[in-house]
């Protein structure tokens, strides 16, 4: 019989992969072999130069699929002369696992895939268990889970239900599953007007003033005061801009990003019309045009709660004696491209230390993950 691999051990393995957005750095091939070695059909499903792997146990098409999604990709470490142990290394001592990618999310990698080697090996389900992995979450996000998910539409394949393993804890294992997240859209703005000298501002149209306006316009009032599952939308200016060293110039340009954390009761497509409507009304007043670059990076969705929610809140419960919040706090994870193919929830770790230095995860921890993860499994197929 295949052995369960020790999720603290895994983790540790992974984390000595140097794997930094986009690099493999040797990942995916130790879980392809650890998952392979199991009896799970492994594709490596590579996409300009970005390596994923899919994996899955028991036929093509079951009647009963469940999934799970991660990243091993990691954010850099920077100065590694900062970390107590070398960020690399996977040093284990006192209980703890160092290094980067040990909270963000090598460890739930490691958990949900010796929860699954166990689980298939030991009582094999009637159906299918699939394991989606990306080397693209803390990077662009074009060519990961999204490469994963239209490979499967064209092999045919496909997930009913999906956890992905990002940290979802606050402060205590148990005390949140996350059924939704808002969407996320950036705006670039920029204003064009006419350049002049300060003194004489008729014979100039100054494109500051304009912008300030549109922010001010943007920024005086809330969006909206929140929906049953969700907190109020927000609206955040993080730069603005004109590049401009002399202090008698009006200036021809000036630019500002706007980045909106969306409910839904907003869609990208809605929001970016109220801005540009905005824009258009002060444009025509002032004689400043706007031009406008928007990037939706994720709608805002959500898991009704019903069976799959209430199965996985069941198991959590169980294990860690906590009633779980029900939340769509946070940013942005893969799960916003999972919810066009199936239901999913996100649930791992505490996510304490995760991007920082001297990042770690206490060994128990992940144990206890994979033990979530396996009595899911159990309760799904049974």
């Amino acid at each position: 019989m295949t052995r369960t691999p020790d999720p603290a051990d895994l983790t540790a393995r992974l984390i000595r992969c140097p794997s930094v957005t986009p690099e493999e750095g040797g990942a995916l091939q130790l879980l392809a072999a650890e998952l392979g070695a199991a009896g799970f059909e492994c594709h490596r499903v590579d996409r300009n130069g970005v390596p994923n792997l899919f994996a899955r146990w028991g036929a093509k098409g079951a009647a009963r699929t469940f999934g799970f999604n991660g990243h091993t990709d990691v954010v850099p470490p920077g100065d590694p002369a900062s970390w107590t142990h070398p960020p690399f290394s996977g040093h284990r001592q006192d209980g703890w696992i160092w290094g980067r990618g040990a909270t963000d999310m090598k460890s739930a990698v490691a958990a949900f895939a010796a929860a699954a080697i166990g689980f298939v090996t030991e009582t094999p389900p009637a159906g299918a268990v699939i394991l989606t992995i990306t080397g693209d979450e803390e990077g662009p996000g074009k060519d990961g889970t999204r490469a994963l998910l239209d490979w499967m539409r064209q092999q045919g394949e496909r997930m009913d239900v999906c956890i992905v393993g990002e940290p979802s804890n606050p402060d205590r294992m148990g005390e949140m599953i996350k059924i939704g997240r808002r969407g996320s859209v950036t705006f670039g703005i920029e204003a064009q007007g006419l350049q002049g000298h300060a003194a004489y501002p008729h014979r100039a149209r100054n494109p500051v003033h304009a912008l300030l306006r549109l922010l001010h316009d943007l920024t005086a009032s809330p969006l909206d005061a929140g929906s049953p599952h969700f907190d109020p939308s927000g609206l955040q200016v993080t730069t603005i801009d004109c590049g401009n060293p002399a202090s008698n110039v009006i200036p021809e340009k000036a630019r500002a990003t706007v980045n909106i954390r969306f409910n839904d009761l907003h869609t990208g497509d809605s929001l970016d019309r109220m801005i540009r409507d905005r824009a258009r009304a002060i444009a025509a007043e002032t004689g400043v045009e706007f031009s406008i670059a928007t990037d939706i990076s994720g709608e805002s969705f959500l898991t009704k709660p019903g069976p799959f929610v209430d199965l996985v809140a069941g198991v959590v419960r169980a294990e860690t004696g906590i009633e779980p919040v029900l939340s769509t706090s946070g940013g942005t994870s893969d799960a916003r491209f999972v919810k066009d193919h199936c239901p999913v929830l996100e649930f791992g770790l505490v996510g304490h230390f995760m991007h920082q230095v001297d990042e770690r995860v206490p060994a128990d921890q992940v144990r206890q993950l994979a033990r979530i993860y396996r009595r899911i499994l159990e309760s799904y197929f049974s």
